[in-house]
């Protein structure tokens, strides 16, 4: 949803039968299309949090993260990765906050 100059999303995978690695890329895209539907991107990131069902599993995140927000350090939102119990199946769930520019 949006308000004023922000937009935030929470995304988990439909498909609970991914392992880690779909299920982030299936939260990932989720992600990115709520923030295209309210007018911005991923490079508009303010803040990430990202709730991890074993947080020994923060590494293997962290290699998508990489890959999906880009590796410099200096174009990165503000991230807090936590061990959470979640749903049934669900691996991970992540929450962001964006601007919407304009």
């Amino acid at each position: 949803s949006g308000f004023g100059n922000l937009a935030w999303a929470v995304a988990t995978s439909d498909d609970k039968a991914l392992d880690l690695k779909g299920q982030i890329a299936a939260a990932f895209a989720k992600i990115d299309r709520v923030l295209g539907e309210l007018g911005t991107d991923r490079s508009n990131l303010l803040s990430v949090t990202v709730f991890l069902a074993d947080i020994g599993d923060k590494k293997a995140f962290d290699v998508e993260w990489l890959s999906w927000v880009g590796d410099n350090p200096q174009h990165w939102p503000q991230r807090m990765c936590i061990e959470a119990t979640l749903s049934p199946g669900t691996l991970v769930e992540i929450s962001v906050v964006a601007a919407r520019p304009g």
